[in-house]
């Protein structure tokens, strides 16, 4: 397997967390956003969209990680990573989706460029920007874990909720949102950090990091 990504996405971070969670081996392509790499023809060949991650596996180029982690998930089902019932499977999905659709977008790379180029939004203003919608999803993922938690977002093992919660902790502090106003969550983080598998991805740890 190839991981196309860039070591502060938010998106690859979460599949290298959940590649290492099921213990598949594989290698990193760096592609700086920031230089506009995404949008070179050899990676648009690869994702149309120029958006990291795409992952290259089974002679496939998989994209979107929200796909790349049920995929997994499908064909790398041990340790599993979404609970045995179905509604167990939904809170957790939920749980996932919140970060990833509803938080993630709005702090990433291109809308905060747009914010700067389109409106002149200083750094002052994309930090309160990011931290608005930061801070309305964990206000609703932290009484979540309070129902479901166990150690961890969802019970006493790693769940997809954690594998989008960690990148999204670590993308807080760079907005200067201080998670401590969610001790929930906090928990939760120094739980998944303890573990090599998350650790191992963390941005600063990658081969492409500065």
């Amino acid at each position: 397997m190839i991981l196309h990504g860039y070591w502060r996405s938010g998106a690859a971070y979460r599949v290298r967390i959940a590649l290492n969670l099921k213990g598949v081996a594989y290698g990193q392509n760096g592609v700086d956003l920031r230089t506009g790499a995404q949008r070179d023809p050899a990676f648009l060949s690869r994702n149309p969209q120029g958006m990291v991650p795409a992952l290259e596996a089974d002679g496939l180029v998989l994209t979107q990680s929200p796909a790349i982690l049920e995929w997994l998930e499908e064909t790398r089902p041990e340790p599993p990573l979404l609970p045995s019932s179905p509604a167990d499977r939904a809170a957790v999905r939920a749980m996932t989706a919140l970060v990833v659709c509803d938080v993630h977008p709005l702090n990433n790379l291109r809308v905060l460029k747009a914010l700067r180029e389109t409106f002149d939004a200083d750094q002052e203003a994309v930090d309160a920007w990011a931290g608005r919608w930061i801070g309305a999803g964990f206000d609703a993922l932290e009484r979540l874990v309070e129902r479901h938690g166990g150690g961890f977002c969802f019970g006493a093992a790693p769940t997809l909720a954690d594998v989008a919660l960690i990148p999204q902790m670590y993308s807080a502090r760079r907005f200067n949102v201080d998670p401590a106003r969610w001790p929930g969550l906090m928990q939760v983080e120094a739980a998944a950090l303890a573990l090599p598998a998350f650790a191992e991805a963390h941005p600063d740890r990658q081969p492409d990091a500065d």
